[in-house]
Protein backbone atom coordinates (compact mmCIF):
# COMPACT_ATOMS: atom_id res chain seq x y z
CA UNK A 1 0.00 0.00 0.00
CA UNK A 2 1.15 3.10 -0.83
CA UNK A 3 0.41 5.84 1.93
CA UNK A 4 -1.56 8.80 0.29
CA UNK A 5 0.81 12.34 0.67
CA UNK A 6 -1.78 14.92 0.84
CA UNK A 7 -4.94 15.55 2.28
CA UNK A 8 -6.43 16.00 -1.37
CA UNK A 9 -4.60 12.83 -2.57
CA UNK A 10 -6.14 10.87 0.89
CA UNK A 11 -9.58 12.10 -0.10
CA UNK A 12 -9.77 11.35 -3.62
CA UNK A 13 -8.10 7.88 -3.13
CA UNK A 14 -10.82 6.95 -0.41
CA UNK A 15 -13.36 8.33 -3.02
CA UNK A 16 -12.14 6.00 -5.52
CA UNK A 17 -12.75 3.35 -3.69
CA UNK A 18 -16.22 4.19 -2.20
CA UNK A 19 -14.72 4.11 1.30
CA UNK A 20 -14.92 7.94 2.45
CA UNK A 21 -17.92 7.00 4.68
CA UNK A 22 -16.10 4.33 6.02
CA UNK A 23 -13.20 6.56 7.21
CA UNK A 24 -15.37 8.79 8.53
CA UNK A 25 -16.90 6.44 10.75
CA UNK A 26 -13.37 4.98 11.58
CA UNK A 27 -12.57 8.32 12.86
CA UNK A 28 -15.76 9.01 14.77
CA UNK A 29 -15.56 5.83 16.49
CA UNK A 30 -11.52 6.19 17.31
CA UNK A 31 -12.36 9.53 18.78
CA UNK A 32 -15.37 7.87 20.46
CA UNK A 33 -12.85 5.74 22.22
CA UNK A 34 -10.79 8.51 23.29
CA UNK A 35 -13.43 10.44 25.06
CA UNK A 36 -13.13 13.62 22.72
CA UNK A 37 -16.86 15.07 21.87
CA UNK A 38 -15.91 15.47 18.22
CA UNK A 39 -18.64 13.66 15.75
CA UNK A 40 -18.89 13.78 11.94
CA UNK A 41 -21.62 13.63 9.89
CA UNK A 42 -21.14 10.49 7.76
CA UNK A 43 -21.99 12.91 4.37
CA UNK A 44 -19.34 15.69 5.67
CA UNK A 45 -17.43 17.71 2.89
CA UNK A 46 -13.59 17.13 2.90
CA UNK A 47 -13.31 20.60 3.41
CA UNK A 48 -15.04 20.39 6.57
CA UNK A 49 -13.55 17.65 7.66
CA UNK A 50 -10.63 19.13 7.09
CA UNK A 51 -10.91 22.01 9.02
CA UNK A 52 -12.80 20.90 11.92
CA UNK A 53 -10.52 18.15 12.31
CA UNK A 54 -7.33 20.64 12.36
CA UNK A 55 -9.52 22.94 14.92
CA UNK A 56 -10.13 20.03 17.36
CA UNK A 57 -6.46 19.20 17.56
CA UNK A 58 -5.35 22.79 17.60
CA UNK A 59 -7.50 23.04 20.80
CA UNK A 60 -6.42 19.59 22.59
CA UNK A 61 -2.42 20.59 21.54
CA UNK A 62 -2.94 23.98 23.50
CA UNK A 63 -5.88 22.43 25.99
CA UNK A 64 -6.03 19.55 26.74
CA UNK A 65 -2.70 17.72 26.28
CA UNK A 66 -2.86 14.60 28.04
CA UNK A 67 -6.40 13.89 25.95
CA UNK A 68 -4.21 14.88 22.62
CA UNK A 69 -1.73 12.18 23.81
CA UNK A 70 -4.39 9.83 24.27
CA UNK A 71 -5.95 10.24 20.72
CA UNK A 72 -2.97 9.45 18.93
CA UNK A 73 -2.26 6.73 20.86
CA UNK A 74 -5.67 5.08 20.38
CA UNK A 75 -5.85 6.06 17.12
CA UNK A 76 -1.89 4.54 16.68
CA UNK A 77 -0.11 7.64 14.86
CA UNK A 78 3.30 6.90 14.18
CA UNK A 79 5.67 8.58 17.40
CA UNK A 80 8.54 8.92 14.95
CA UNK A 81 6.05 10.58 12.51
CA UNK A 82 4.94 13.12 15.02
CA UNK A 83 8.45 14.05 16.70
CA UNK A 84 9.79 14.48 12.94
CA UNK A 85 7.47 17.08 12.96
CA UNK A 86 8.60 20.44 13.68
CA UNK A 87 7.01 21.82 16.62
CA UNK A 88 7.80 25.54 16.54
CA UNK A 89 4.56 26.71 15.04
CA UNK A 90 1.58 24.98 16.93
CA UNK A 91 -0.94 25.79 13.95
CA UNK A 92 1.41 24.28 11.52
CA UNK A 93 2.13 21.44 13.97
CA UNK A 94 -1.90 20.94 14.36
CA UNK A 95 -2.21 20.77 9.98
CA UNK A 96 0.29 18.41 9.86
CA UNK A 97 -0.66 16.07 13.17
CA UNK A 98 -4.31 16.22 11.47
CA UNK A 99 -2.83 14.52 8.57
CA UNK A 100 -1.13 11.73 9.95
CA UNK A 101 -4.27 11.25 11.96
CA UNK A 102 -6.33 10.79 8.99
CA UNK A 103 -3.57 8.93 7.16
CA UNK A 104 -3.17 6.12 10.12
CA UNK A 105 -7.70 6.26 10.18
CA UNK A 106 -7.45 5.51 6.07
CA UNK A 107 -4.48 2.58 6.61
CA UNK A 108 -7.30 1.23 8.80
CA UNK A 109 -9.95 1.33 7.11
CA UNK A 110 -8.26 0.27 3.33
CA UNK A 111 -6.81 -2.51 5.49
CA UNK A 112 -10.34 -3.55 6.88
CA UNK A 113 -11.34 -3.46 2.98
CA UNK A 114 -8.57 -5.15 1.38
CA UNK A 115 -8.46 -8.17 3.69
Amino acid sequence: MQLPATFDDLIEEANQCNLYQKLIFQLNKDFLLANIDLDFHEDILPSSLKLMLHETVYKLIQEKFTEYLNLLYIIDVSEHAVKALDGEDVLKLSEDVSFLILRREWQKVWFKNKY
